[in-house]
């Protein structure tokens, strides 16, 4: 089972960017798919991004498309999610979530069946003037 630790959050103005990190322990992270979700006050939980356990793959929402960009350094078991061109409506709280997929070339960020079934605890991104 992974273990994730979110950090980076914090508040910025409209057109800034941030870049949220993820820390894995327990296991190497070829053997996971790695997703950032979000969820902001009174909405659903929305896939972001995730990266595939193969690092081959990179799926991203269109509400972030052109935007975000998913990466990581398997090596210092990190996850990354750069974001640029922020607007308010990205306002959320961001967590990491990890399915086990052994160096799998497929990613989604539809949380079908809870297939994500390792979180971190959560992070606030708040986009305001």
């Amino acid at each position: 089972q992974l273990q994730l630790v979110e950090s980076g959050g914090g508040l910025v103005q409209p057109g800034g960017s941030l870049r949220l990190s993820c820390a894995a322990s327990g296991s190497t992270l070829a053997n996971y798919n790695i997703a950032w979700f979000r969820q902001a006050p009174g909405k659903e939980r929305e896939g972001v991004s995730c990266v595939s356990g193969s690092g081959a793959t990179r799926v991203y929402a269109d509400s972030v498309k052109g935007r975000f960009t998913i990466s990581r350094d398997t090596a210092k078991k990190m996850v990354y999610l750069q974001m640029n061109g922020l607007k308010p409506e990205d306002t959320a709280v961001y967590y990491c979530a990890a399915e086990w997929g052994p160096y799998s070339t497929f990613c989604t960020v539809i949380n079908t069946n809870g297939r994500y079934k390792s979180w971190g605890q959560g992070i606030q991104v708040t986009v305001s003037s």
